[in-house]
């Protein structure tokens, strides 16, 4: 068996048991003793993805784990990335490229033919690095997923790597879930078990250790550890927008905010973590709005990117969210849009390929003289460049494109952003971004936008927040989140069990 040095895989008893944070801050915590280490996740499923320096596309829990471990992200971090674009399909996406759109009982056939790209992938990192610390997807125990399995212990078994298991006591049934999951395990994965981890604990951990012992006693597998509630952590969600997120009592400390976003939440609604900095800013009152709710009264509506933009523009119009929209601009409110939500600005959507959905062109919101033809070729990279708005200065703006679309401008559009590829080390400057004759409507295909400080300052300022009580910096803020993780393994984790010849 590999030393668990090289490679360990934590795999989880059920979906958002703490998978992706606890990796992060395995990478954060072995990054601080100095080991060269790198994420892993073979198969992901997620509508938030980012985008690699070389041009491809991967899960945007690995970017962050990439940010944790203080390395550039590759797609060799995430090979099979699975973006849901109906109930039962998915685009495809492997090592960054997207193939084709698949059902569910396609892909289950296509996963003897993503292994090889999983473990060519797996294999790439184990030479670059000291250590790969690996995240399962969902459980290992859904037996009827087991069969030609590349997610958890099928490739656990395939790259003879030892895992731990993780469970939420917060969501209560724990020792059900930690010893109902290793039981459902064959023999030799099994035996691949080398510990618990519970996670998200509340109260006195003395409460708590008769059940602990009783779990190793019948197990025979150590408690790791046992990690607090942590509160303030922030790690960007790789996964659906929760419904505690949602629009429904005020937060308390709305009131003392001064500029209200409001964001409406789409069927397949992606990269909702383009929303984060405005999220997490004290003095902005932020709140998605869900089914059956209104956008009315914020200063800045915000359209996100989605997965399916005609239905998802469908959808938006059968919540009445047209007509808020059309009252909020009379009342001189802003509006913008970000990717999927930029085309649903524009004059039409057109599919003729049924690339999203049935084949088809749909009317936009007709707000931006633009027309969006959806294409096979992914747009995926990297962008630095210019955001100017009328009567303000140039200011610096960074983010990243993942969108099929191909968008053709119609006379108005003042230069909002010059674009340099990072992605591909060139330098040419390109045209992004559309504002509206009468300066109220801006697109743009950028994600990410608010996160350098003097782009956020610059929309904000355009949609009419002059003043800032409060100095916030994003990037501070995810590195206080992904520190605090880590520290919290360093104390309440076994780790002399995991890395005996490190220092602790």
């Amino acid at each position: 068996m590999l030393k668990p040095i090289q490679a360990l895989m934590i795999q989880g008893t059920t979906s958002d048991a703490g998978k992706s944070v606890l990796v992060a801050g395995l990478c954060r915590v072995l990054h601080r003793k100095g080991v060269h280490v790198a994420p892993f996740k073979s198969q992901n499923m997620a509508l938030n993805s980012a985008v690699t320096k070389d041009g491809g596309e991967i899960g945007r829990a690995q970017a962050v784990q990439a940010f944790a471990a203080g390395i550039e992200p590759t797609v060799h971090m995430n090979p099979v990335l699975l973006k849901p674009n109906s109930d039962i399909g998915a685009q495809v996406i492997v090592q960054g490229k997207a193939l084709q759109s698949m059902d569910a009982i396609g892909f289950h056939g296509y996963k003897t033919v993503a292994m090889p790209y999983v473990m060519d992938s797996f294999a790439k990192l184990r030479s670059e690095f000291e250590s790969i610390m690996i995240e399962g997807a969902g459980s290992p125990a859904e037996i009827n997923l087991r069969e030609n399995d590349i997610a958890n212990m099928g490739f656990a078994e395939e790259a003879n790597v030892p895992v731990i298991i993780v469970a939420d006591i917060d969501r209560g049934g724990v020792f059900a879930h930690l010893y109902g999951t290793l039981a459902l395990l064959s023999e030799s994965e099994q035996n691949r078990v080398i510990g618990f981890v519970i996670n998200r604990f509340r109260g006195d951990i003395t409460l708590l250790e008769p059940g602990l012992d009783w779990l190793e006693e019948k197990t025979g597998k150590p408690v790791i550890g046992v990690l607090p509630y942590l509160h303030g952590l922030n790690i960007e969600a790789e996964d659906a927008i929760t419904s505690e997120q949602v629009l429904s009592d005020r937060n308390s400390d709305s009131e003392k905010a001064k500029f209200t976003v409001r964001v409406p939440v789409l069927t397949r609604t992606s990269n909702h973590t383009d929303f984060d900095p405005l999220r997490l800013h004290p003095d902005i009152d932020f709140q998605y709005v869900g089914k059956g709710e209104s956008l009315q009264g914020a200063d800045l509506i915000i359209l996100p990117g989605s997965k399916s933009v005609r239905s998802d523009l469908d959808y938006l119009r059968s919540q009445g969210w047209e007509k808020d929209i059309e009252r909020h601009l009379r009342f001189g409110g802003k509006l913008m849009g970000i990717c999927g939500g930029y085309q649903m600005l524009g004059k039409t959507i057109n599919d003729p390929k049924g690339l999203e959905s049935e084949a088809g062109c749909s009317a936009g919101l007709g707000y931006l003289n633009i027309e969006t033809v959806l294409a096979d070729q992914k747009q995926l990279q990297q962008v630095i460049g210019q955001l100017q708005f009328p009567n303000q200065v140039p200011v610096s703006v960074t983010g990243y494109e993942i969108h099929a679309g191909v968008t053709t401008v119609n006379g108005y559009q003042p230069l909002l952003i010059k674009n340099s590829n990072i992605s591909q080390d060139n330098n040419a400057e390109v045209a992004d971004g559309n504002l509206s004759e009468c300066g109220q409507i801006f697109g743009s295909y950028l994600h990410g936008i608010f996160e350098h400080a003097d782009a956020f300052k610059s929309i904000l300022h355009w949609a009419g927040m002059n003043d800032f009580n409060t100095v916030y910096n994003h990037t501070d803020q995810k590195q206080h989140g992904i520190n605090l993780i880590a520290d919290a393994i360093e104390e309440h984790l076994d780790l002399k069990k995991l890395w005996p010849d490190l220092s602790w």
